[in-house]
């Protein structure tokens, strides 16, 4: 059954869009024609588009098979350190340049992001559209098309730190002290917040892994 997908995406972007959301995880094998079919366009920009994702190393081989790369604790770890400072650096140039209608924006974000408190998934979504907010307020081409291949590898993490008890107010919080500080224009304590609220994040996750694996074990 084809999925109702807008025009405009391509094949790309729909393929990375489905492992973002979860309905292709880790470890799960794409099929050419099993995707033509679900997003309603021909094998030749699927497979261009697969050759692609492979290229960025989001799927890897399994044989003559393509599957959803996994990511290791090692590259996990390193990439939540260059995301930190990615990511810092963004809400210090955020509060240089970020206009008042932009702030006002991730103001509103933050405020309507309570309601989504109860939906992990819904709250990842807003949570990756909130950065993308402040990535974009830098005004910094080039540092958001690195953020963007960043977040992009993101999407290889099965689950989010968002679903577990609690994370979700306190992210909210952690977002409400970037956004007063880039509408201060203190650079320095938006880099310090921003980095502070993804090494919380990493340190939630970290935790929450090691607690299912001693579950499982």
């Amino acid at each position: 059954m084809k999925d109702a997908r807008p025009a405009h995406k391509d094949a790309y972007e729909m393929i990375l869009e489905a492992i973002d959301v979860g309905v292709y995880a880790p470890g799960d094998r794409l099929v050419e024609s099993e995707l033509a079919e679900r997003f309603g366009v021909s094998r030749t920009p699927i497979r261009e588009a697969l050759q692609r994702l492979e290229t960025q190393s989001l799927l890897s081989r399994d044989g003559r098979s393509l599957i959803v790369a996994s990511l290791t604790h090692d590259q996990m770890s390193e990439l939540y350190v260059v995301r930190a400072e990615l990511e810092g650096l963004a809400a210090r140039l955020a509060a240089r340049h970020a206009t008042a209608e932009e702030v006002r924006v991730l103001r509103a974000m933050v405020a309507e992001d309570h309601n989504l408190l109860n939906d992990p998934a819904a709250m990842a979504r807003a949570n990756r559209r909130f950065h993308k907010q402040i990535h974009l307020a830098s005004h910094n081409r080039y540092l958001v098309q690195q953020l963007d291949l960043v977040h992009r590898t993101m999407a290889l993490m099965a689950t989010t730190s968002l679903a577990i008890d609690g994370r979700g107010e306190d992210a909210l919080a952690e977002h409400a002290a970037i956004v007063a500080a880039i509408e201060a224009g203190d650079g320095d304590a938006a880099y310090d917040a921003l980095k502070a609220h993804i090494s919380t994040a990493f340190e939630t996750r970290l935790k929450h892994d090691a607690d299912s694996a001693l579950a499982e074990g």
